[in-house]
């Protein structure tokens, strides 16, 4: 029996062991470790999930303590499972561990996707911020006006109880109150639901994949960060970002994504500059031509936005696209800039505890506030930083509408963004011709 660590951030790690190691006893895997996301470490995949093999459930480490857990466990296998990270981060981790003396490991996905018994469209990215839920909910409001019933299933985002969180399913606003749903999930959730679509998700793919299929004619998988799909798609739709041209050559498992993808969404076409354009489709040309390539932008739209006109404004961001996913602007500052905006506060002179924190781990931000919001505590933090930020108005560029959940004291304007094909073929030809009944 080997000794393995699975290197994680509460989501692909925990799906790699459901599906690769739960029942494989040639294995053991003797810990987790985690990153990214704050307070993870220090917690246990739970025995109720861990399966017979694991009575004792299996503990979680902060990564920081990878070298001293492959010492100490004579860990022989570490299987890296979380996204969005760029070669030069990922090839810099194998190093650490084979200095350690064990195998760096990578899980693709023949080892990894689950096949549903019904048809499955899959939406990813080559890097978080790229429009992938914009893309998603578009997608899923086509499939319901061709007739079909339609369930959502989320990537991973379980920072809470993983027993609790074993399945979720959310059908209506209440339920994000019912399963104490963070910041992060709220953004993904919420407009699907608001659109009449059932969203699953959790922490057991497989378990989860089996209830969306008692109610949908097609699954939607709406993937997070730059993942690949926890479920064998029919058809693979995936976006890049012409303001990070050459990502999806870059970053793992972006790539990955990039060279299997059906179809291929150039977004944000109408802000981008021509060359990195076109520095995309070579790209496409050379490493994926048998894709169908969509263009498209992500237009913002504004209530009361003369509002912004001469004011000094704090924007709010969506944090993951900031922080990990390293876009220095978002809807927000687009929408300042549209319409007049005096001056963009800079909010890390007044960040506190959390948010302040932040900003240190990510200081490429620069003067946006991203709406973190893993926890009730991070959520007091980000709502105390707004308040004492000195500025005349709030421009709220996140997908959903913090005032439900922050008690703002100063003027809010809203900013949203839909994807928007320009000419043809657009994901409702692709889509008709794939699944037209």
């Amino acid at each position: 029996m080997r000794n393995a660590l699975i290197m994680g951030a509460a989501g692909r790690d925990f799906h790699n062991f459901n599906t690769f190691f739960r029942t494989n006893k040639d294995i053991r895997v003797i810990a987790f470790t985690a990153t990214q996301i704050p307070n993870i470490g220090g917690r246990k995949y739970p025995k109720e999930l861990a399966g017979e093999l694991y009575p004792e459930g299996i503990d979680i480490y902060p990564e920081s303590e990878l070298f001293d857990l492959i010492k100490k466990f004579n860990i022989q296998d570490v299987y890296f499972s979380y996204s969005d990270v760029s070669y030069n981060y990922i090839m810099h981790k194998a190093a650490d561990v084979n200095k350690c003396g064990a195998n760096f490991i990578l899980l693709g996905p023949n080892e990894t996707m689950v096949k549903s018994s019904k048809p499955v469209v899959s939406v990813c990215a080559v890097r978080t911020g790229c429009g992938k839920s914009q893309t998603t909910r578009k997608a899923g409001n086509i499939l319901q006006k061709m007739g079909y019933k339609v369930a959502v299933i989320r990537h991973p985002m379980p920072y809470g109880d993983l027993v609790k969180q074993k399945v979720q399913k959310f059908e209506t606003l209440g339920d994000l109150q019912k399963y104490d749903c963070t910041i992060e999930e709220m953004e993904e959730y919420e407009p699907h639901i608001e659109k009449g679509i059932v969203v699953f998700a959790g922490v057991d793919y497989e378990a989860i994949l089996r209830e969306a299929e008692k109610i949908a004619d097609i699954i939607l998988w709406d993937g997070g960060n730059n993942d690949f799909p926890f479920y064998k798609p029919d058809l693979e739709i995936v976006i890049v970002d012409p303001h990070r041209p050459g990502h999806e050559r870059s970053y793992y498992p972006g790539e990955v994504n990039f060279k299997r993808a059906d179809v291929i969404v150039i977004n944000k076409i109408d802000t981008a500059d021509w060359e990195n354009i076109l520095k995309i489709r070579k790209n496409i040309q050379n490493y994926n031509p048998e894709a169908v390539v969509v263009e498209a932008a992500s237009p913002v739209f504004v209530e009361n936005g003369e509002k912004i006109r001469g004011k000094k404004v704090l924007v709010i961001e969506d944090g993951p696209t900031l922080t990990h996913g390293e876009m220095k602007y978002g809807a927000g500052v687009t929408a300042a800039f549209k319409y007049g905006a005096k001056e963009l506060v800079d909010p890390r002179p007044y960040a506190v505890r959390s948010i302040a924190d932040t900003f240190m781990k990510y200081p490429e931000i620069g003067a946006l506030l991203p709406a973190m919001g893993y926890g009730h505590d991070q959520i007091k933090d980000l709502e105390e930083t707004i308040h004492q930020v000195e500025a005349d108005l709030v421009i709220i560029a996140t997908p959903i509408d913090l005032g439900r959940i922050i008690q703002f004291k100063k003027p809010t304007v809203r900013v949203t963004y839909e994807l928007c094909e320009i000419g043809s073929p657009d994901l409702k030809e692709i889509l008709h011709n794939k699944f037209k009944k």
